[in-house]
């Protein structure tokens, strides 16, 4: 098991070495961390959880012309290559199609504990101050403004609207991000969210005194 777990993370650092700030292997390597904090009390299959957390943005479709299956088929492809078990192999490659919070607006035909580890160790990555700075960073690298007032927050975003806006930065935190506390599966991933919301909240309360020159 650990030197598949090696192997896979040799591959990740390897293929992921020029990638946007908020998607490197700084990422994957918090994911992972995460994943198998929130495992410890879970108890669900360790090496799905360590292989999922560690392929999941392989290649993210964002990066990849809106492909969604570019991913799966990435990971699987790798796996296969060091021997790993298909039934695993083919665990791995569900739990990186449904992972992500686009994902969750279409519909979603996949459940499984492993799943939920992931999704949720991931998710925490995009809250908090951690999200805060990766929100940014992504929004300079689409060159996104900050804020505008006067463009509001979609609430109701379709999967295609979510995957092609041009939105300020400042309204993914309502499109998204705040959006991810009630979502977490894990007792775990629940408890830690909470903090991390509450953090993001106290930020955007400074960011608009801020923006009106009050503070």
């Amino acid at each position: 098991m650990q030197n598949t777990i090696q192997q896979t993370i040799d591959f990740v650092k390897t293929t992921l070495a020029n990638a946007e700030a908020g998607h490197d292997w700084f990422h994957i390597e918090r994911v992972y961390k995460t994943a198998q904090h929130i495992n410890q009390k879970e108890q669900a299959n360790a090496l799905i959880v360590a292989l999922a957390a560690l392929l999941h943005d392989i290649a993210d479709s964002k990066f990849n012309g809106g492909d969604e299956e570019i991913g799966p088929q990435k990971a699987g492809d790798f796996l296969s290559s060091i021997g790993v078990d298909i039934e695993i192999v083919n665990e791995v490659k569900l739990i990186i199609k449904n992972l992500s919070f686009k994902a969750s607006l279409g519909e979603i035909s996949y459940a499984s504990k492993e799943l939920n580890v992931v999704q949720d160790a991931d998710r925490l990555d995009a809250i908090g101050a951690i999200g805060i700075a990766r929100a940014f960073t992504y929004g300079g690298y689409k060159n996104r403004v900050l804020y505008s007032p006067e463009i509001k927050p979609n609430l109701q975003m379709t999967k295609e609207e979510y995957k092609n806006t041009t939105a300020p930065t400042i309204n993914h935190f309502y499109e998204k991000l705040l959006l991810l506390k009630d979502l977490m599966k894990t007792d775990t991933g629940k408890k830690m969210a909470q903090q991390r919301h509450d953090f993001m909240l106290n930020y955007l309360d400074q960011f608009y005194e801020e923006w009106e020159g009050k503070k």
